[in-house]
């Protein structure tokens, strides 16, 4: 940090912050690169470590829509990325709109689009959409933090194994339907057999079955994207935690969609699978 300069008059970075580390890691990197960052943290999601990372924070409601572009506006955001998850189960909830509490442009969201559609690709389409009328521009939420995606083949310093291998070349064509049918981005596979497809439940709910369901240790995870993915939010990511319950559930093999795929704290990820005795590969 001592060798980066930073301007006088820094361009600023807004961050809409949903749950784990992503959010720190863009700031960090973002305040690294000379931004001034102002981040929207969103309510009962982000770490309560972010603020501390941010010049600017100010927690706000899930569905205060109006608040988000007031704020914006007051911290003269041009440009924005959207990180970190929101759990599903808040959108299908039935009190979901007296526990969320949205404002007067988040109900009309709702009423006008999202009532009847809440997929990823709707909500940040919708949601980009109100933040161009107000005049932020919603950016690629990989933008900073680059060095962090899965690259291609082995990374780390286990290497799969043969039965692996076949795995992967036998589960990456059917998680490629998966995904581009928007049902969920991993699958847990062994021996020529898919043992979970992950749905709204995520990944770690995924990786549990799959150990409850494969007794014997030495089965593959593969996550990607789909080829229409919106990078804008959402993106696919695993971190320490992925490792550790993986290694809980009996998982030795790890398989990310090249360029599609955040390890969350990459060094740390890839120690963590080495420590383990995990193979981590980019595909």
């Amino acid at each position: 940090m001592d060798n980066v300069r930073v301007s006088p008059n820094p361009q600023s970075l807004g961050i809409i912050a949903g749950n784990g580390i992503l959010p720190s890691l863009v700031a960090r990197a973002a305040k690294t690169a000379g931004y001034r960052v102002c981040c929207i943290g969103l309510k009962h999601q982000f770490d309560p470590e972010l603020p501390n990372v941010c010049d600017e924070f100010s927690e706000v409601g899930v569905a205060k829509i109006g608040r988000w572009i007031r704020l914006m506006k007051k911290w003269n955001i041009d440009e924005a990325v959207m990180v970190g998850g929101v759990g599903k189960t808040v959108m299908h909830d039935p009190f979901r709109l007296l526990r969320m509490m949205p404002d007067v442009r988040g109900l009309r969201l709702w009423y006008r689009r999202l009532r009847h559609d809440r997929r990823d690709a709707t909500v940040l389409g919708a949601i980009a959409d109100e933040l161009h009328e107000a005049g932020v521009t919603l950016i690629d939420s990989t933008t900073h933090i680059k060095e962090h995606l899965a690259t291609n083949g082995i990374i780390g310093s286990v290497k799969p194994s043969a039965q692996q291998t076949n795995d992967i070349a036998f589960g990456l064509p059917l998680l490629r339907e998966t995904v581009e049918l928007h049902i969920g981005q991993s699958i847990a596979v062994r021996e020529g057999d898919v043992l979970a497809v992950e749905a709204i439940e995520g990944t770690a709910a995924l990786i549990k079955r799959a150990g409850e369901l494969c007794k014997r240790k030495g089965w593959t995870l593969l996550k990607t994207a789909a080829t229409d993915h919106d990078m804008r939010a959402d993106v696919p990511s695993i971190g320490t935690e992925t490792i550790s319950q993986c290694a809980v559930a009996g998982c030795r093999c790890i398989a990310l969609g090249t360029n599609n795929v955040i390890l969350l704290d990459k060094p740390a990820v890839i120690d963590a699978a080495n420590s383990a005795g995990i193979a981590i590969v980019g595909v």
